[in-house]
């Protein structure tokens, strides 16, 4: 026998189940705010609003010539330091040690050169941390930006893949937990759907003493809510 029987302080208890009315919000699975760590011009801009990315894209550019420029001249000094160190390794046995620790010096310092202006360069180049669409977007060719005061230029989502984010009331905490179904429907829509809870947060909500929990869901605008009933497995 299925049927409900009793409903006593927001709690429908059934013969086979308990079903706890819960809240929720839709947020994406994944979602960054990306911002350029050092200073300059804009010099391209690859991405608008809507548009779908893949990891590794790249999003915006700073002008770089002059990293650039720095780069290739470490890589240069490298490439001799290099030659020079070889040279001495050969005849190590030979020489003076002193001489040779400056040399071998010399070639480590310009290894850590190049590595240093690599990053500088590096961080003229934002690039999408993983696959997603873009759904902020504060950056137009010519923007100065500073790297002292970041500033959020991108902002990006996952495409597809969303959750929900389950509010109830704390007196529950003990009784929901990863597995239970949770029955929903988004505000102003009709259709019901359903999810497993895979996360149940360890603490309440210092601002509303309720619990939270998640729900994987798929394509579902974010920013939408709406409630549902969370079915425990208790009896």
């Amino acid at each position: 026998m299925n049927k409900i029987i009793l409903v006593m302080m927001g709690m429908i208890v059934s013969l086979n189940a308990a079903e706890i009315y819960a809240t929720f919000n839709v947020e994406a699975t994944k979602s960054v705010s990306l911002a350029f760590d050092t200073g300059g011009i804009v010099e391209s801009v690859h991405f608008d609003i809507a548009d779908d990315v893949q990891k590794g894209a790249l999003l915006a550019v700073l002008s770089n010539r002059d990293k650039k420029a720095k780069l290739e001249s470490a890589r240069s000094a490298l490439k001799y330091a290099k030659r020079a160190y070889e040279r001495k390794e050969k005849v190590k046995n030979l020489i003076d040690e002193g001489k040779f620790d400056a040399v071998a010096y010399k070639y480590e310092n310009a290894q850590t050169q190049v590595m240093y202006q690599e990053a500088l360069y590096s961080k003229t180049f934002l690039k999408a941390p993983f696959d997603g669409v873009i759904f902020f977007k504060d950056v137009e060719v010519g923007d100065a930006v500073s790297g002292v005061s970041l500033k959020t230029i991108y902002k990006i989502q996952s495409k597809h893949a969303r959750k929900l984010i389950v509010e109830f009331d704390q007196k529950y905490r003990k009784s929901v937990k990863v597995g239970d179904i949770f029955e929903y429907k988004l505000e102003g829509d009709a259709q019901s759907q359903s999810g497993k809870i895979f996360k149940v947060y360890p603490s309440a909500d210092a601002n509303n003493r309720k619990i939270r929990a998640e729900v994987k869901a798929k394509d579902l605008i974010v920013g939408l809510f709406g409630d549902g009933k969370i079915i425990t497995q208790e009896k």
